[in-house]
């Protein structure tokens, strides 16, 4: 893979910014009393790199969104943190939070600037205390990562971000290949420290290329700053989803439902985003090293509500049961929208979470508990979707939202019927009799409380996707306008 181009601090604005808004927040700095040799480097750097310092902050607009910004400047001295940069970076952040502006740090560094040791090496606490403090102020923080982005940058701000992208062929790591093979004689592993390794290992959500950094940072900051998004893609959806009519959902078999929600091609997650979400952007992992396909996380919007969306996709556990990671996941967007005061809507479709040896050690129960807690501790408006199938702690663990809704075939049980009747009737047999007496049936769980709305699937939903997912994301929309009402948001 050949070396990305390391674009200037100066050139990565003029190809993000919207042209004549970027405003420089920069103090000069003062090099009373540095040592003479350091200044010496100091003033060199800034003739190298035509920047007094290894960042540059400010303000700026991306597509029409006011941001506030951190730049890195690999040219002056790679990119280090001194005291002086630490500095303004602070200010800034602490700017940022105090004019309620989002903030998007464009990193490229090697981290402490090796000349001022300790020291500098410190305020790297203070970086992070005040972007924390920025996010604790519910305020957007994005992150760029460029090539190269190490050491202590990546060990501080460089990994708080709500959202993370990383430049294509980046090197971004903790350890400098360089300090490693001094040290061992022997050169690092290749293709670890790389942008598009950390994305399979869910540490970074994707890498994008420079020439779509404006477009997919616009979009995130709509969604991430809570902003009505009119439709990009999606398509339009009903104001209103149609009411079930009792008699006719009492009189579907909860056997056929199970049946019909175990098909292949019965529509999920992705097909309610594709059919009938205004904008869509895929997040990844947990951000701690872990990945599980079995949930997709994203910031999504339906009808023009934006909201961060955990769902269990159908697709992927079909091929691998969901484990304690892809709860792991889950819990990163739950935290994600209480931070941010975002709706969250979570889809529930699952033959049940991972059953072995490798998710007792993962720790799957106390996930399934964490993501409990997480759940029914939320302040936002939130949503569960019982979209399909719906087998035991893994359903159960995105469950307690402040409204639940379902398909008319959707349905919820400690187990598989199959494993119901197994210690019942220690038979397969009485499965269909289990999941009757069970009342795991939408009809029945709105009987008994556990649910607060049917959506009708006047055909079933294999038939009519498109159909299916606009009244699903109708009612999603009709709950998430309901409760913003009511706490007057």
């Amino acid at each position: 893979m050949s070396e990305p181009t390391r674009l200037t601090s100066a050139a990565l604005i003029e190809t993000v910014i919207d042209a004549g808004t970027f405003v420089s927040w920069d103090e000069p700095i003062d090099l009373s009393g540095v040592p003479e040799d350091y200044r010496a480097a100091l003033e060199r750097a800034a003739l190298r790199s035509g920047t007094d310092e290894a960042v540059v902050t400010g303000r700026g607009a991306i597509r029409g969104h006011e941001v506030a910004l951190l730049v890195g400047e690999f040219q002056f001295l790679g990119g280090s943190i001194g005291r002086a940069t630490a500095e303004r970076i602070v200010a800034a952040v602490r700017r940022a939070t105090t004019e309620r502006l989002p903030l998007v740090a464009a990193t490229s560094s090697g981290g402490t600037r090796m000349q001022e040791g300790t020291p500098a090496f410190v305020r790297m606490v203070d970086i992070s205390r005040a972007v924390v403090d920025h996010k604790r102020a519910g305020l957007p923080y994005l992150v760029h990562l460029r090539h190269p982005t190490t050491g202590g940058v990546f060990a501080s701000w460089g990994s708080l971000g709500h959202m993370t992208i990383a430049e294509p062929g980046a090197l971004i790591g903790f350890l400098g290949p360089i300090v490693y093979e001094t040290i061992h004689g022997e050169p690092f592993p290749a293709g670890v420290q790389v942008a598009e390794n950390l994305v399979e290992k869910g540490i970074v959500d994707a890498v994008v290329p420079t020439d779509r950094l404006a477009d997919i940072a616009a979009r995130a900051l709509a969604l991430l700053s809570g902003h009505d998004v009119t439709a990009t893609g999606g398509q339009s959806i009903p104001s209103a989803s149609p009411r079930a009519d009792p008699a006719a959902a009492a009189a579907v078999d909860v056997w056929d439902s199970i049946t019909l929600t175990r098909r292949s091609d019965r529509p999920g997650v992705r097909e309610l985003l594709r059919h009938a979400a205004d904008d869509v952007i895929p997040l990844n992992g947990t951000g701690h090293g872990e990945a599980d396909k079995g949930v997709m996380l994203a910031l999504t919007s339906f009808g023009g509500h934006a909201c961060v969306l955990v769902g269990q996709d159908r697709r992927y556990q079909a091929r691998q049961s969901m484990g304690p990671a892809a709860l792991r996941e889950a819990r990163r967007g739950m935290h994600m929208a209480q931070e941010l005061g975002l709706p969250l809507v979570t889809v529930i479709d699952t033959p049940g979470a991972d059953l072995s040896p490798r998710a007792e050690e993962g720790a799957l129960a106390g996930e399934i508990a964490r993501s409990l807690g997480d759940m029914t501790a939320l302040t936002v408006p939130s949503v569960s979707v019982l979209l399909g199938e719906g087998t035991g702690g893994g359903a159960l663990a995105l469950l307690p939202a402040r409204r639940v809704i379902a398909a008319e075939h959707a349905w919820l049980s400690p187990l598989p019927p199959e494993g119901a009747s197994a210690i019942v009737h220690h038979d397969l047999e009485h499965a269909p009799d289990m999941a009757r007496a069970q009342r795991v049936g939408a009809t029945q769980m709105l009987e008994d409380g556990i649910i607060h709305e049917i959506v009708p699937e006047p055909v079933p939903a294999h038939e009519d996707p498109e159909g299916f997912a606009r009244a699903m994301a109708a009612e999603i929309t009709r709950q998430i306008a309901a409760q913003r009402e009511s706490q007057g948001s």
